[in-house]
């Protein structure tokens, strides 16, 4: 019975990311919770949970399924639980005093991470030298 009681205080301190609320390529319909230009493209719970392990939260994965995600791949499933208060109530963390403020932290740090700028420094210069190839040919003409 004891169990029951201490159920909803661990609710209150920990809130509940699905990558959905901070990805750029969702609607608010389809469960983005943040602007879309502060998004991330197609962020993962593994991104998710290093960026906020690295901020010092306590952070846990649960194999869930964000309820408007239509794709069951396995690379949309997860659910990442993030403690913002300790059991006496105070914040964790003073910078994250709202689950707005974790979601544009993650947001902003997971383009940052060794895995995303990697990737997408390949894709940069390919896009640059297309958009250099484009004037080349604007200015013959």
């Amino acid at each position: 019975m004891a169990h029951l009681t201490t159920n909803p205080a661990v609710k209150e301190r920990h809130m509940c990311i699905y990558p959905a609320y901070v990805n750029s390529k969702k609607t608010l319909a389809e469960g983005r919770r943040i602007p879309s230009e502060k998004g991330v493209e197609n962020p993962t719970c593994a991104e998710i949970r290093d960026v906020l392990s690295a901020a010092g939260l306590n952070v846990l994965v649960e194999n869930k399924m964000y309820p408007r995600e239509w794709n069951r791949d396995a690379q949309f499933r997860g659910r990442v639980r993030v403690q913002l208060k300790e059991e006496d109530g105070n914040l964790c963390q003073e910078k994250f005093s709202s689950r707005k403020d974790v979601m544009l932290y993650v947001a902003e740090m997971i383009p940052k991470l060794k895995t995303r700028t990697q990737k997408s420094g390949a894709g940069d210069n390919s896009a640059q030298l297309g958009e250099g190839g484009r004037k080349g040919k604007k200015k013959k003409k």
